[in-house]
């Protein structure tokens, strides 16, 4: 049996939810395509939002009719599609961008057959509110959607191009192969490029706002993934002075009489340089590869088909982007590896001043063996004559002691008994020399 649908009164039978799990959950539906019914015109602008704050952003939507009423908490979810007369506003912010959707219905002069069509002066929304986006423009592109059966292909290609002004233009069948898009990946003087998407009338508005949001999203990443080529671009000089001075410390490595001081400077400012590259552009090199993966699932979603006699816009695409994601990627892989072989360097350095500290070490120690031998030597000799001359000193007493003895009327002879005393004396004091020597020894 089916489970009950939960009430509002249905008592808890769950543990308390993680913090994160109702936003975790819903990340799902965030961003949902667009309902779009055909005939269409999607007009598209994505802007970059850095220095751009989601009060202006909340600021301008209020410009539109009817909305000023608008909360800035309705925009906490980086989603909103506002619904007004004959037409919708979608406005969605992204890390790097945020992109305005407005779709309208396609004016009757620009359906498929039309000769370059005018289409900005039917724009639903006021031009100078979509000047007035706050940001820089990454991509605009209008996008119109047609209802017609494509069962001749040539034919269907033919009236495209007559779209696009006879422009080369790229085309793919999609899905089942019933819906064709085409595009000429041209920017006009309006700033603009066209996609065009020809669909069967039975379309439904689900699968029409599921395939313009892929197309769409198609172009703007695609321009997301560009930027880090001109990044890459710039830093090429940079990097091939880089290595050319890592291979100079290298080579003057080898030079034993070059100073240590001197190649411990160049590498710590060459590696400061390196790193400050790295911490400067290492977010684009790894924000292009996440925009070329996004972009790439988003061909694979399409599920293209080839049409005779033109590209698809996946082979279009990935022919000249490839070459330039993989100078990106080969840029990013640069820096990394100069990272690394500067590392390599400086241990290679701090190798050869150790092994010069050591030999300095050695030749100190040795002059302090050498001093301590001459010390030993030197405090010998002061041994002896500090025996010699403290028995002196005992002799002179034992003299005078000698002298006053006799003196006193004993039969002595003084200097006789001064002389004899001599090796008791000396004997004495350099065995209470020893004892002494013995006695610090023994401590220590």
């Amino acid at each position: 049996m089916a489970d009950a649908p939960d009430r509002p009164d249905s008592p808890a039978v769950l543990p308390p939810d993680d913090g994160l799990r109702v936003d975790l959950h819903n990340e799902v539906h965030a961003r949902p395509p667009a309902r779009i019914h055909l005939p269409a015109l999607v007009v598209y602008v994505a802007v970059l939002n850095d220095g751009v704050t989601r009060e202006a952003e909340w600021a301008h939507l209020q410009r539109l009719p009817g909305q000023d009423g608008l909360a800035l908490h309705d925009l906490q979810a980086n989603f909103l599609r506002l619904r007004l007369p004959g037409h919708s506003v979608k406005w969605e912010r992204h890390s790097e961008f945020t992109r305005y959707s407005i779709v309208q219905a396609l004016p009757e002069h620009a359906g498929l057959g039309a000769a370059d069509p005018e289409l900005l002066s039917a724009l639903a929304v006021d031009a100078a509110w979509l000047r007035a986006i706050p940001g820089r423009t990454v991509a605009a592109i209008k996008l119109a959607l047609v209802a017609a059966a494509a069962d001749d292909t040539q034919a269907m290609l033919t009236e495209g191009r007559r779209w696009f002004g006879q422009n080369t233009m790229v085309a793919s069948r999609l899905g089942d192969g019933a819906t064709v898009a085409m595009t000429d990946f041209r920017l006009r003087a309006s700033g603009f490029e066209r996609m065009l998407l020809v669909a069967p009338p039975s379309t439904s508005p689900t699968r029409a706002g599921r395939l313009s949001q892929r197309l769409l999203e198609l172009e703007t990443y695609r321009l997301m993934a560009l930027r880090g080529l001109p990044v890459a671009k710039a830093l090429a000089p940079m990097l091939h002075d880089a290595e050319a001075t890592l291979a100079q410390i290298t080579l003057r490595l080898e030079d034993a009489q070059v100073s240590d001081q001197a190649l411990m400077d160049t590498l710590t400012a060459l590696a400061a340089r390196i790193e400050r590259a790295t911490a400067e552009h290492g977010y684009r090199f790894s924000a292009t590869q996440a925009y070329h993966a996004i972009v790439a699932q988003r061909i694979a979603e399409l599920r293209e088909q080839g049409t005779a006699g033109t590209q698809t816009i996946g082979e279009f695409m990935q022919r000249r982007l490839s070459p330039a994601i993989a100078t990106v990627a080969a840029t990013a892989q640069r820096l990394a590896s100069l990272s690394e072989r500067i590392e390599r360097a400086g241990a290679l350095l701090r190798t050869r001043v150790d092994i010069a500290r050591e030999a300095q070490n050695l030749q100190l120690l040795a002059k302090l063996s050498r001093g301590q031998e001459l010390q030993l030597r030197l405090q010998s000799t002061v041994e002896g004559l500090s025996i010699a001359a403290i028995s002196y000193y005992v002799v002179s007493l034992l003299l005078y002691a000698a002298k006053a003895a006799k003196a006193a009327g004993l039969p002595l002879n003084p200097e006789f008994a001064a002389g004899a005393a001599i090796p008791l004396v000396v004997w004495a004091v350099w065995r209470a020399i020893r004892r002494i020597h013995q006695a610090l020894r023994a401590e220590t």
